[in-house]
């Protein structure tokens, strides 16, 4: 009898030496990031912002009002959902598509890992006809995610499965140029190096005629003779004036057009 005891008294002894045991982790020790200096404006900024990402990386809260508020589409309305980041949110569509059932998702410094995650609210629970995605030059710039440029391809192939599974016609806009013309768009060109920007739009333009989707070559249209953007349509290096969304709107108009006329679901 008086072995138990004794047992027993080795039995919790042993306990806080395999309580202190290693826990198995199949996955590698998070790194740590020395944060960069984003500057007088971005830095408070993005101090600000990121509390909020960390409980809603995809900010789908900023249009869940508006998508409860918003009908579904009418017999034959041909809804399309623009889709992107700040150059999407400050463009006014009922400006430039008088008329149009076009609805604004555009959210300013996103980048195309948060528009994947807002992609099933904002724009297939709207049920449009087609999506206009404009996103990729947040990325590039890398002030909330840094990527490769094969990283920004898979998530623009992604919103692109996603919307072929629901039957929505896809329209990729071509990223747009960029300058460093005035004391605003300083670091603008550093940022965002004009190679990459026609990199990354040769890739989009091959995938979309490889997957038989429609590109809105805005780049084109606001390019130039030095390649960057012309200095009228832009007073920030990056951000279209409405000079520049009046060159963009018949590009748009004339992809809209195209895709639905030759999608399926569209006909």
């Amino acid at each position: 009898m008086k072995a138990w005891p004794a047992l027993l008294a080795g039995v919790l002894a042993a306990a806080p030496a395999a309580a202190q045991a290693p826990h198995y982790q199949s996955s590698p020790e998070r790194r740590t990031v020395v944060e960069k200096d984003w500057g007088p404006w971005l830095g408070p900024f993005r101090a600000k912002l990121i509390p909020s990402l960390m409980r809603d990386f995809g900010e789908r809260y900023l249009y869940q009002p508006a998508n409860a508020a918003l009908p579904p589409p009418r017999a034959g309305e041909r809804r399309v959902v623009f889709l992107g980041d700040s150059i999407t949110d400050r463009w006014n569509l009922a400006a430039s598509f008088p008329g149009k059932p076009y609805v604004n998702r555009g959210i300013g410094s996103q980048v195309t890992a948060q528009m994947i995650l807002r992609f099933h609210q904002d724009v297939i629970a709207l049920h449009p006809q087609a999506v206009v995605i404009l996103s990729g030059i947040n990325d590039v710039q890398g002030f909330l995610q840094q990527e490769t440029p094969e990283q920004i391809e898979a998530n623009w192939e992604t919103m692109a499965d996603v919307a072929d599974v629901h039957g929505i016609a896809v329209v990729f806009g071509s990223l747009l140029p960029v300058n460093d013309y005035t004391d605003a768009a300083r670091d603008v060109v550093k940022e965002r190096h004009p190679d990459e920007l026609r990199a990354l739009n040769a890739w989009l333009r091959a995938f979309c005629a490889r997957r038989h989707y429609v590109y809105a070559d805005y780049y084109a249209a606001l390019i130039n003779r030095n390649g960057l953007m012309t200095a009228a349509y832009t007073s920030d290096g990056i951000h279209p004036l409405d000079a520049g969304y009046a060159r963009m709107a018949p590009i748009a108009a004339r992809a809209i057009a195209t895709a639905l006329a030759t999608h399926p679901r569209s006909k």
